[in-house]
């Protein structure tokens, strides 16, 4: 039996390969992130707020370690009042900021309500790291970029806080890490 014409398989799998680097293509264009409006970044920080209140609260309860329980105290604290200072400036611009937790921010709280002792305190300082990062980042573009003001002014001020918070944070993780992994000396 006769194979195919070995150029038009060839072609076709040019094509193939083609198609599917375009698709790679529109797909990263899609879900590259695009800069917020200052609207959509206060509404975005107004509701980071609103979790690490949340989150500080209930770690500040159910933290295993002193160590935890006092940086989730700070994290609400620091939070609720950053949140009270978005909602003067969103009054002024005439923002309407969310005044309850997104979706995923509930899915997190209710993961982390589940969890107790060490392994609270892991994913707590875990998720507490890796959304700093995220923050801080978000921060900065505004920051830099804003166009309204009094947000790109609350941004830049609010950064060195967001900064110190990620540092803490890693601090944490550092600890927690080496302490999971650290063999005790066993006796001889």
């Amino acid at each position: 039996m006769p194979t195919a014409n070995p150029i038009k398989r060839s072609n076709w799998i040019v094509i193939v390969v083609v198609a599917l680097m375009l698709g790679a293509v529109v797909i990263v264009a899609k879900t590259s992130r695009q800069p917020f409006s200052d609207p959509q970044f206060a509404a975005k920080a107004a509701q980071g707020s609103l979790a690490e209140v949340e989150l500080g609260q209930l770690a500040a309860h159910k933290g295993q370690t002193e160590t935890v329980r006092a940086f989730a105290q700070r994290m609400a604290t620091d939070h609720a009042n950053s949140k009270a200072r978005l909602e003067k400036i969103a009054a002024q611009q005439n923002i309407s900021l969310p005044e309850d937790l997104d979706k995923d921010a509930k899915q997190n709280y209710e993961k982390l309500s589940k969890l107790s002792g060490p392994a609270f305190d892991r994913a707590y300082i875990q998720d507490m790291v890796k959304d700093y990062k995220k923050d801080v980042a978000e921060f900065q573009k505004e920051a830099s970029a804003g166009k309204n003001e009094l947000i790109r002014s609350f941004a830049a001020d609010t950064l060195p806080t967001l900064r110190d918070h990620l540092k803490q944070a890693r601090e944490m993780k550092d600890l927690s890490d080496r302490s999971v992994t650290a063999v005790p000396n066993l006796p001889k």
